[in-house]
């Protein structure tokens, strides 16, 4: 009778154990706290056996902590969700990634995912044109700055500073309409380049600038809580950064990493994508607040592979053309 109590007692205790031991993903983001922090929640209500640590800094610090563990030879990270695919397309190219087929993908646009599924853009980050309510013009399109009534009119962030605008630098470049001529036209026309989107949302609200180039959420966030501002998506078609996830090649976890691709791709995933006022990247999704249909949005071109065998270049040429 004494031993049958022990061994039920034994049965018991590791029923409890097995029970409380849940797996462990960590996560690198580039996520703002709250975003991420939503994210990570939603997750692991989603996935009850699974937790998740996560790391929390701007892309670029992230990414050279990250590439001085890698160099080390450790691999801290199972998953990454940060700022743009330029990146991603480096760790992609340096042999860092795990290609992941997710079925989720179905519902994507193809130019928003690599095709051996080495990651995957989670939401729309896209730049346009911001408006002081004002300003004696109304720009539709991008050519329209290049006009002598925009002389010294404009503010836009620096490609130098941030990552979304030399995204958008080589986007424009691209565009066979624009190209590097625009971007001289621009410097002739006495745009101020410098800092990054916030300093254009400094500029804008204040008057100091009436126009400028800018990221969609910050206008818009801020004409709705009632910043004279209006948000204008050009005619050609805006850039677009898209915060793709990934999973590490050497990470332990990667079924539990795979859920997390799922998860932020799925429909659930991506309506906290909607509910944070970002603009989903899953195509059958609806558009938060203040945004045109989504039909309505034309998004230019864009091939990260090219952007990052270019990036350097494009930084040389542009620091010629406003700094030269």
């Amino acid at each position: 009778m004494k031993m049958l109590k022990t061994l039920v007692t034994t049965s018991i205790l590791a029923s409890i154990s097995s029970l409380s031991i849940a797996e462990t993903l960590t996560l690198y983001t580039s996520q703002p706290n709250k975003d991420a922090q939503m994210t990570v929640d939603a997750f692991e209500k989603a996935n009850p056996g699974i937790d998740v640590e996560w790391v929390r800094d701007g892309t670029t610090k992230l990414m050279t902590k990250l590439r001085a563990e890698l160099s080390s030879g450790v691999v801290n990270p199972d998953v990454l969700l940060i700022a743009d695919s330029v990146t991603m397309e480096s760790m992609a190219k340096d042999g860092y990634l795990a290609p992941y087929l997710s079925p989720n993908r179905s519902n994507y646009d193809a130019s928003l995912y690599h095709n051996e599924g080495y990651y995957y853009g989670t939401k729309l980050i896209t730049t346009g044109i911001v408006r002081h309510q004002r300003a004696p013009e109304k720009p539709t399109d991008w050519s329209d700055f290049a006009k002598p009534e925009y002389k010294n009119q404009i503010a836009m962030p620096s490609p130098l500073y941030s990552g979304a605008a030399l995204i958008h630098l080589a986007t424009l470049t691209d565009e066979p309409s624009l190209g590097w001529s625009y971007y001289e036209a621009l410097h002739n026309n006495q745009v101020m380049a410098q800092g990054g989107n916030g300093s254009v949302l400094k500029a804008v609200s204040s008057g100091t600038k009436p126009y400028g180039v800018i990221v969609d959420f910050l206008a818009i966030r801020e004409a709705q809580k009632g910043s004279p501002l209006e948000f204008i998506f050009p005619k050609t078609g805006v850039s677009m950064v898209t915060e793709p996830v990934a999973i590490m090649k050497g990470s332990k976890n990667q079924e539990a990493a795979k859920k997390f691709v799922d998860f932020v791709l799925s429909k659930q995933g991506q309506q906290l994508v909607l509910d944070q006022g970002y603009l989903p990247a899953r195509s059958d999704m609806p558009v938060p607040e203040g945004f045109p249909a989504r039909e309505d949005i034309k998004l230019m071109p864009f091939d990260a592979a090219k952007t990052l065998e270019n990036n350097e270049a494009n930084k040389q040429r542009f620091s010629d053309i406003f700094e030269g």
